[in-house]
């Protein structure tokens, strides 16, 4: 609607609108979690964690208002039309800007359950949001390097015990866990760095989901595996804010998790860690391929 103003006044007034819509959910978010906390009470815990899933699904609801209101975005979506709001998804998606996690609460609201991210343990530090995605059970992932692991042998496995945690939480409610496998932003730098064998995309990290997998039992009914391409080039959080993004495109694969991959052990059975890196590597070759094609048509 308003995507006709200078880009500036566009970047502000989308700005003003998704502050004004945190401002009114996130401390009704935060009272919430507060009260969840000094009662620690699991039959209280039960019934206070809908209500708060609920607000954040409001909020959702509110920033794709502003964006209506601010953008002028062509999105080409497929792959949405067997879904269920009361299930349990594992999904993964290419990485390759900030404005992703804008796209995909977008395309899925009300579709799925609530999108909760793995972190990294440095976003808890982000002002009021870093709260937020606590108070919502966003589990927050320290890494270590190998060094400091040689040094401090005791901190091995930390992740596995906090995906663990998260993934007992997420298995009393409808839940959507989301991986970004890539672990961080697309980059070309990154991608050199990497000598990545892949044109669009970094190496994928296998660990992190099939340690979910495991976690939850069989518990998820599907793995979603979406690809999304920005036909115009990657855009920066500012660039969507001034209304810059003029077509996204994202697609929608429903895939079935076999049976053996919720049973067996990644990381003490080499056969089955040789087996899911196959499997994740044959995902992103095709991801890639569909990348180029969707590109492509575009041209």
């Amino acid at each position: 609607m308003f995507n006709f103003l200078p880009k500036k006044l566009v970047a502000i007034l989308a700005t003003g609108l998704l502050l004004l819509n945190m401002s009114i959910w996130c401390p009704i978010l935060l009272a919430l979690a507060f009260i969840k906390v000094i009662i620690p009470l699991k039959a209280w815990h039960k019934l206070i964690t809908p209500v708060i899933t609920k607000v954040a699904e409001i909020w959702v609801y509110g920033n794709s208002a502003w964006m209506a209101l601010t953008q002028k975005t062509h999105w080409d979506v497929q792959g949405l039309g067997n879904l269920q709001y009361k299930g349990w998804y594992l999904i993964n998606a290419n990485h390759q800007s900030w404005v992703d996690i804008l796209v995909l609460q977008h395309v899925f609201k009300g579709k799925i359950p609530l999108l909760k991210f793995f972190l990294k343990q440095e976003l808890i530090k982000v002002p009021v949001m870093g709260l937020c995605w606590w108070a919502l059970d966003f589990p927050f992932m320290k890494r270590f390097s190998k060094d400091f692991l040689a040094k401090h042998p005791e901190m091995r496995g930390k992740d596995l015990e906090t995906t663990r945690i998260a993934c007992e939480k997420f298995s009393q409610m409808p839940t959507s866990v989301m991986n970004f496998m890539e672990g961080t932003r697309f980059t070309p730098k990154k991608h050199a760095k990497q000598q990545s064998p892949y044109t669009h995309l970094l190496k994928p990290k296998a660990g992190g989901i099939a340690f979910a997998m495991n976690a939850m039992g069989g518990k998820f009914q599907s793995l979603l595996n979406i690809t999304i391409v920005y036909p115009d080039g990657i855009p920066t959080f500012v660039d969507f804010l001034s209304g810059r993004v003029k077509n996204i495109i994202v697609r929608v694969e429903e895939n079935a998790i076999p049976v053996h991959f919720t049973e067996k052990d990644y990381n003490n059975d080499p056969e089955f860690k040789a087996e899911f890196q196959q499997w994740t590597h044959e995902m992103w070759l095709e991801k890639d391929q569909l990348i180029d094609q969707l590109q492509a048509k575009q041209a």
